[in-house]
Order: C-alpha cells, then structure tokens, then sequence
C-alpha cells in the first residue's frame, strides 16, 4: 500500500490500492510503479510458456557424412525459455522434531544443459551436513522430482540455511552451474499453531495493511486477482476491507508452505576443471601393511583394461601380472606362460565382463568359457591363468561397485597386491548405493576417477578428496596408515614404454627425459 504520489497533489493522504490507477481522491498515479513492474514480472513467470519458431543453422555438408543418423537438426518448435527455477514444496513447520521431506522440482531449465544434473546441498539440517543427488530429465523433457530428507529432532529452533548446487557437466557440452540458497524455520517444540501461522505463514502474503494509532486503512479489491492479504488493528485502529466479492461462499484458507527460488547461473572456465595430478593409472603403495593388507593397492580407470604378461619394456598389456611362489615374484619361469595379452575386462550394461584372448586359456571358476566369448563377471568368480597350467596366477572377483571392480589374488601373492579397475570419468553417486564385496574388499577405501584423475569419496560425510603425490592420506577414510599415493601403477619397478599412443606415453616421456 502506497500514499498518492500525484506530483499536483503533494498534500493528498489517500491511500492507493496497489494496480490502481487512481488514488481514493481520484487523482491519477504515475505510470511505471515498482508494483506494476513486479507484476508484470510474476504474470510472466506465471503464464504457460508459448510456442515460438526457432531459428535453425544450416547443417553442414561436410558434417553430413559424420553424423548419426538419427540426430535431429532440426526443431522449427520449441518453449520459450523461463528463468531457471527451483520449485520446493512439502515443507510444514509444524512437524518440529520430526522426520520431513523437501520435494524439489526444475522449472524452466534451458535445453542446452546435461540429461543429468547434479545437485548438492549443504545445511546444518541435513544429515553429515552435505547430500548429493540427481535430476534425471525424461523423454519428454520433463525433469523427475527429487526428494530430500531431513530431521529436526535435536535442533535448536530459529532459521536454517540451505545452500544449494546444480551442476550440468556432459561430453560435448559446455559445463553450466546454477545456485540458490534458502532458509527453512524450525520452530520451538511448544510452538502454538496460531503462533507458527503467524510467524512463517504471514511472510508469503503480497498485500499488507496496518492500522496503528487510531488509524484508518482502507482497502477496496477489484478484478479476479489473487490477492494474500494480512490485516492488523491496533490501538483503536480501524481497518476496512472490502474485497468486492460476488454473492456465494468466500474460501478461506491458510497459503500452501510451497515457493519457487531463482537458479542463479554462476560463469565457469571454458575449459573443463582438472585434475590436480591427471593419470589413468597408479597405486597406493603401503609401507607397512599389516596382517591381510596388500602392499601395492593398483588403479586403473579406463573404458577397458587389457591384462597380460610382465614385461620390463614394452609391454603389451596395462594391468601386468606376474607368477608368485612361496620364495616370493618370479618374473620369468611360469610368467613367460601367459600371453602378453591374455583377458581384456570391459564395462558391460550395468556390470563388467571378461574376454579370453590369449593363446593359452582362462578358466572361470575351473571352466573355460571360449576364446573371444565375453562372460558377465559376479563376486566371487576365480579367474585362473592360464587354461593349460595350473597356479600361476589366480584372482578373485571380491567387489563389484557401481563403477568398477576389485579383484584380490589369492595364490602366493596374496599379500603383494589388488587391483581397481574403474570406469574413467565415472562418480558412483551420493549417498553411494550398496554393492556386493566381499569383507576384505569392503574395508578398502572408495575410489574413483573424475577430471583426468583418482579420488577418494568419503562414504559417510561425502567428502571428496583429489589424490595426488603430495595428497596427504592419513585422515582419510579406509586407508591404512603408512600408505602413499604413487603416480605409476609398478612405482617398485622400472618399465620402459617407448610408444607414444599407450597408457604410460607421459610417464615414460618424463622418466626418458629425466634419465
């Protein structure tokens, strides 16, 4: 509510309604009021987006040959875009101390953006202080709801910030990050209804008139808008409102705990964020490994892993194996028996799969499944090399994780090492979901490969650590004491890779240099 502002009539104390044209004198208001510009604002994210024409670039002849056949270059109808919003409903403040549920949804998200979305949240409210999940964009467009849990129970009561992340990262796009940051009210335990509806309920109304001191407010509503007004008298104030309404029932209600907050887009760097120390292979080497633990813990995160024989120079394979014996690894006699590239393990659906390519056989639990007849992995699968010779090398499938596997060796070289075999650029997700793993394996640390390079995921706080040679991993949790991270997968070995298009061309480029 605003006094008349006519420049002619300086004097005038008549109030005005907000849209009206004239105050209660009848003298004309000035055009352009911040309330019209703010409703004109809200009709416009209120109103259903039109369908427009787009324009389309010429699709080039010279990409014509190169590009799938089912690309569509052509949309000649599309929505307007809306400002980015995030739409939070669900919240009910007289819940204190109880369990609640945040329903979030997107609305008028841009089309240049990932099919999934990241989405971080921080708050006090929220268990271990941080959440991460997912928006998963349908067919149709539409972007599937996500719920997010909370509790109360404990909290001192007053206002909660909650901060919000969504992050659009996918190959061919440019990366995008919007923010926003809300606060939820958590009100005493013997809080009263009326004293609730009072306190958070009054802020989501748009008009507001007050009577003190013997005032006289007045307030006449034409039209069918929407209109959530609060009324007070005090000291002998008198307040009139007259809503205009037709003959019939009046609803009367309480405003739903729902409101939308604004996506802030924040600029990012054109190039894509890296790695502290990028590498597609290294280890965890531990220098004093205690009873069960191995010494060298090996990473590898590539879209398939090639395992062969032990060479010093020029290898054939990425994941070397060689023979253990009771005196200990022998990296001739049984080991020449393995082929130099004996299995290639590959990501398969949802799972990974192992291939027989070598000349002398592998045997999954004691049977050979055929030479180029790739066979779904599950815990616990022995993988014996080779097919002819029995115990020069044998694995076992001990965890099978949303991004990966693990396998243990469990022949005389139990205790020398493991192996990670990750899906490059792959996170597992938070909260991460259960996995199959046997008790040995689900004690190691979570890891996986983002940016070029390895990380360590906190599965209780989800906290992300970037692993590196100067990374120190003494807090870290599942990792033994005494353990460093080492750039090259073999650190306790000199290989020599002398091609330029392998795994380790940067490595043995720095390491020839250096020599």
């Amino acid at each position: 509510m605003n006094k008349c502002s006519n420049a002619q009539h300086p004097h005038c104390t008549y109030w005005v309604m907000p849209g009206a044209q004239t105050c209660e004198g009848g003298h004309a208001q000035p055009d352009a009021s911040s309330y019209d510009l703010l409703t004109a604002m809200r009709s416009s994210r209120a109103a259903p987006p039109a369908t427009v024409l787009e324009a389309v670039p010429a699709r080039p002849e010279a990409n014509v040959a190169a590009a799938p056949a089912d690309t569509n270059y052509a949309r000649p109808l599309h929505r307007a875009q809306a400002r980015p919003q995030l739409h939070i409903s669900g919240f009910d403040p007289r819940a204190a101390g109880g369990r609640q549920t945040l329903k979030m949804e997107l609305r008028g998200m841009p089309e240049a953006c990932a099919p999934q979305l990241a989405l971080q949240l921080q708050s006090d409210l929220i268990p271990n202080g941080a959440a991460r999940q997912q928006f998963v964009r349908a067919v149709s467009g539409e972007w599937r709801p996500v719920f997010v849990e909370f509790s109360s129970r404990g909290k001192e009561h007053g206002q909660y910030q909650i901060s919000i992340e969504l992050l659009s990262q996918h190959p061919g796009m440019a990366a995008r990050k919007w923010v926003c940051t809300f606060v939820i009210l958590v009100p005493r335990l013997d809080a009263s209804l009326t004293e609730i509806h009072r306190i958070f309920l009054s802020t989501h109304k748009n008009v507001r008139v007050m009577a003190d001191d013997a005032s006289i407010a007045r307030v006449s509503a034409q039209g069918g808008d929407s209109l959530d007004i609060d009324v007070t008298a005090r000291n002998a104030g008198i307040a009139h409102l007259d809503l205009n309404a037709p003959a019939g029932k009046v609803d009367l209600g309480f405003s739903t705990i729902a409101w939308d907050e604004d996506l802030i887009e924040i600029d990012m760097p054109l190039a894509a964020a890296m790695h502290p120390h990028p590498s597609q292979a290294a280890s965890l080497v531990n220098a004093a490994p205690e009873a069960g633990a191995q010494r060298q813990i090996r990473l590898f995160a590539m879209a398939e892993c090639t395992i062969g024989r032990f060479e010093l120079v020029d290898p054939e394979a990425d994941l070397l194996l060689t023979h253990y014996s009771a005196d200990g690894q022998d990296t001739n006699g049984l080991t020449r028996r393995l082929s130099g590239r004996h299995a290639v393990i590959r990501r398969s659906g949802l799972g990974f799969e192992i291939e027989d390519v070598s000349r002398y056989g592998i045997l999954l639990d004691g049977v050979w499944p055929g030479k180029h007849k790739p066979t779904a992995l599950r815990l616990g699968m022995r993988i014996e090399f080779s097919a002819s010779i029995k115990g020069i090398v044998t694995l076992c499938v001990s965890a099978i994780l949303p991004h990966g596997v693990i396998l243990h060796r469990v022949d005389h070289g139990v205790s020398a090492e493991c192996f990670y075999l990750l899906a490059p650029e792959t996170h597992p997700g938070y909260p991460v979901r259960s996995y199959p793993a046997a008790p040995h394996a689900a004690a190691l640390p979570l890891l996986f490969h983002r940016d070029g390079g390895f990380w360590h995921l906190d599965q209780l706080s989800g906290k992300e650590t970037a692993l590196a040679p100067t990374t120190s991993l003494e807090k870290l949790s599942r990792v033994p004491r005494h353990t460093r991270f080492a750039s090259e997968p073999y650190p306790e070995h000199w290989i020599i890779r002398t091609g330029a298009d392998d795994l380790y061309s940067t490595v043995a480029a720095n390491a020839l240099s250096t020599a």
